[in-house]
């Protein structure tokens, strides 16, 4: 198989080329026509000679992902990918049109092993890791479509399918490589990463010296509740999830966003949000309440408005900053997993 360039920096791709023969900077023209320019094949790049073009083409390839299925919002502001990598793999990754900017979600891990109760990511499991260039590959695809628009990608979550913290070393390559200025450029101070809370990792991440903002999905505010809906919780307890959060909180001096699903009946009364408050009490941190997406298999529903309202005072009277995540894409369900799982499931369906 030829190997994929998309993905090096400079520095990789001179060493990838270096038994070629060729100067250093053609590394650096090849890195322009892949990033700068979205050139998908050796044959767009002018600037080098017919020969070279050649022989790239016989040794190497640029691949990025090919989409298998999109879904538009009826309301124009939420698009859903399933993109399809070089080995038919295949992840979700959202845009979403906020009133700041383009804001898109995107995957690290194909399905995940968390097993959490609301999420349709666990269903099927984890399939595998992404590399650093299959994530980056989601990036660049959305923003070459907004580009068409005279747009770009302004600001980026770590939040679809797949615990990033369990992916350490390619998501950390990930963040370095879309910061690069010869690559992407993205400031680190317009990502977010968000975890399930795999305290060892949030640790190592607030020594990186990288300021991404973190946010921890919380989801319960005492052990018994939080384990049932996380099996994660039965190893790593909550008050070393919270602790962690505020380690990274005083390291990196980035306000912590704990997010917090709120399920009809399970975890959404008042006195749930007194519990929170306490928990979260004297911390540079916010909540951030979402009102679960159903997901039909799990069996979870939306509370009402009056009961997200409801909570979501509680949490103010006691000086907790709240905010409700505004909802989009409910209707192309834009929940982490539900495209994937429908094109799975069509998949086996058709192999009976």
């Amino acid at each position: 198989m030829k190997q994929n360039l998309f993905g090096k920096n400079v520095a990789e791709l001179q060493d990838v080329l270096a038994p070629l023969g060729l100067p250093k900077f053609r590394a650096k023209q090849i890195a322009q026509w892949m990033y700068e320019k979205g050139a998908t094949s050796f044959d767009e790049m002018t600037n080098l000679s017919k020969d070279l073009r050649a022989r790239l083409s016989d040794a190497f390839e640029i691949f990025l992902a090919t989409p298998k299925d999109i879904l538009q919002s009826k309301d124009g502001k939420t698009s859903k990918y399933l993109l399809a990598f070089a080995d038919g793999t295949a992840v979700e990754s959202v845009l979403m049109r906020q009133p700041y900017g383009n804001s898109i979600c995107i995957s690290t891990q194909a399905g995940c092993a968390m097993g959490c109760a609301f999420c349709a990511s666990t269903l099927h499991g984890r399939a595998r890791d992404l590399t650093a260039g299959e994530m980056l590959a989601e990036v660049v695809f959305i923003d070459q479509l907004l580009r068409k628009e005279g747009q770009k990608v302004d600001t980026m979550v770590l939040m679809g399918s797949g615990e990033p913290l369990m992916n350490y070393d390619n998501v950390l390559a990930f963040l370095h490589l879309v910061h690069d200025e010869a690559v992407f450029g993205m400031s680190y101070r317009s990502i977010t990463l968000s975890t399930s809370g795999i305290v060892p990792n949030i640790y190592r991440l607030a020594d990186e010296g990288i300021p991404v903002s973190l946010s921890i999905s919380l989801h319960a505010p005492e052990d018994a509740l939080r384990s049932t809906l996380m099996p994660i919780n039965r190893k790593y307890p909550m008050a070393d999830v919270i602790a962690a959060g505020k380690a990274y909180g005083d390291k990196t001096k980035r306000r912590v966003t704990y997010e917090y699903i709120l399920i009809d009946g399970v975890n959404d009364s008042e006195q749930h949000a007194a519990e929170l408050a306490k928990l979260l009490h004297g911390q540079l941190a916010s909540v951030n309440l979402i009102p679960i997406n159903p997901v039909v298999e799990r069996h979870l529903l939306r509370p009402s408005q009056a009961r997200i309202d409801a909570f979501e005072k509680a949490l103010a009277d006691r000086h907790i900053a709240v905010t409700v995540r505004r909802e989009m894409g409910t209707d192309i369900n834009a929940a982490c997993g539900q495209l994937r799982n429908r094109h799975l499931d069509s998949n086996k369906d058709e192999e009976k």
